[in-house]
């Protein structure tokens, strides 16, 4: 038995298919399968039940399971360790991003970090909270850029900056003949959200004091609950604002969205969508970045947080480095 040999158990537990796992581990299917039925030989015992529709795992292939992703943990900590040791800032630095983060704040900090620290090799992945939590402990990823605070002892976080919403609507919309904009002026409008397992979409429903909201909604319902666009959903904030312009009602959107290629000038889109400041002091949402308390090269989360804060538009505020 080796690493590798416990790398391909994992897999096939994870992705509960020998033809994904295969591809995961960069190896031929017929490989996969031969090695862990070897292995499964050499140990006496069936970790998977195959069938020509799924894969199952047995109870003595999980309990072998949970014992192989803790020696692949232990055997990372060693490398990091090595690594550490010869150069802290040298190496991969496996790093996930909430979707409505990364296309606006990574391409202001990408280039910078390899200027800074051309030893660093950073290795992008961009998913939803709850599945880069997943990652992280698994130590697929070694730290996380989140806008939520998760309950979870054994990471540590490094605040990096509080970005506030601001208010899209269509260029005609009544919010546009408004000086400013405030939370009740929002109650009577249609407020379009993400889908469910977008943290930002939870932000925003909090943000308007709309916690009676059905789970699974996606439109917010005016008071009279008249909104012909409950059903509507969107997966992107991209998509979010092509609805907007599209006239099917306002919503919020991270001040970083506004700093976005999509916005032509500050606050407008080329498809007609204007984007103003909420008056509402706790309409704003913290971005921190979290990592295991174990990572060997914490040199490389705090170097990383520099860049990100020295890097950040004039629309948010920093948590770093300030006096």
């Amino acid at each position: 038995m080796n690493l590798r040999d416990l790398r391909y158990i994992l897999a096939v537990v994870e992705e509960r298919h020998f033809g994904r796992a295969a591809e995961r581990c960069n190896v031929s299917q017929p490989t996969l399968s031969g090695q862990i039925r070897k292995l499964e030989d050499s140990l006496g015992v069936t970790l998977f039940e195959r069938t020509n529709r799924s894969v199952v795992t047995t109870a003595v292939g999980e309990a072998i399971a949970k014992h192989a992703r803790l020696a692949l943990e232990q055997t990372d900590l060693i490398e990091g360790i090595a690594r550490a040791q010869r150069d802290p800032m040298s190496g991969r630095l496996r790093l996930g991003v909430i979707p409505t983060v990364s296309p606006y704040l990574m391409p202001l900090v990408l280039r910078r970090l390899a200027e800074a620290h051309p030893r660093l090799t950073p290795v992008l992945s961009e998913e939803v909270t709850e599945r880069l939590l997943e990652r992280l402990a698994k130590h697929e990823i070694d730290a996380a850029l989140l806008a939520t605070t998760p309950e979870a002892p054994d990471l540590a976080s490094l605040p990096l900056f509080e970005e506030p919403f601001w208010v899209a609507h269509p260029r005609d919309h009544p919010l546009a003949a408004l000086e400013e904009i405030t939370e009740a002026d929002l109650a009577d409008v249609d407020l379009l959200l993400l889908t469910d397992g977008h943290c930002l979409r939870d932000q925003v429903l909090q943000v308007c004091d709309s916690r009676t909201a059905p789970s699974g909604a996606t439109a917010r319902r005016d008071k009279k609950g008249t909104s012909p666009f409950g059903d509507l959903r969107a997966s992107s904030l991209e998509t979010l604002l092509n609805m907007v312009a599209a006239g099917f009602g306002c919503t919020l959107v991270p001040a970083l969205a506004v700093k976005g290629a999509q916005f032509t000038t500050m606050g407008t889109t080329d498809m007609g969508v204007v984007a103003r400041p909420l008056k509402l002091a706790t309409a704003t949402r913290p971005v921190a970045l979290w990592y295991r308390r174990s990572f060997p090269q914490v040199q490389m989360i705090e170097a990383l947080a520099e860049v990100v804060v020295a890097n950040l538009p004039n629309t948010v505020r920093p948590l770093r480095g300030q006096t």
